[in-house]
């Protein structure tokens, strides 16, 4: 009797210290089965209207292109016990949808996450504005300003 006491414990210590789920706990954020969804979404064919019926509303829209729509679906799971529970990344996929003037679909472009890796930058660089030196710029001009005032007059 005592034996299968035991035996139960070890059973129930088992199932308790593993990971006994039958279904993976899966964290979607964005739009789920994107890369499924984005299929029937036809070139010259389908429009903003489209779009919104089958995706929703994007989760971006273009910064200096307002005709850009950008979906993105991310998928996350909890790691085994080689990763020690921690996050691991199943999905990142991003849709860009560009659309004409008329809102008809001209382009669209899909990246899961193989592809994002072999995305090439541009090595152009932007000039910005160094507020540090705009305000000391500003400040030695307000000066000079100030100074040749006086001799002017």
């Amino acid at each position: 009797m005592k034996k299968h006491f035991i035996i139960i414990f070890y059973f129930l210590l088992l199932i308790i210290t593993t990971d006994c789920q039958r279904k993976q706990v899966l964290n979607t954020h964005g739009i789920a089965y994107l890369e499924n969804k984005h299929q029937t979404l036809n070139i010259k064919t389908s429009n903003k209207n489209d779009a919104r019926v089958l995706l929703g509303n994007p989760s971006s829209v273009g910064v200096f292109d307002e005709t850009v729509w950008i979906y993105i679906e991310r998928t996350r799971t909890r790691g085994k016990l080689l990763k020690l529970g921690q996050n691991v990344l199943l999905k990142n996929n991003v849709l860009v949808l560009k659309f004409d003037k008329y809102g008809i679909l001209q382009k669209k472009d899909f990246y899961d996450r193989k592809s994002i890796n072999d995305l090439e930058f541009s090595e152009n660089k932007t000039i910005g504005i160094d507020k540090k030196q705009d305000f000391i710029f500003n400040f030695l001009s307000s000066v000079r300003q100030k100074m040749f005032r006086g001799k002017k007059k």
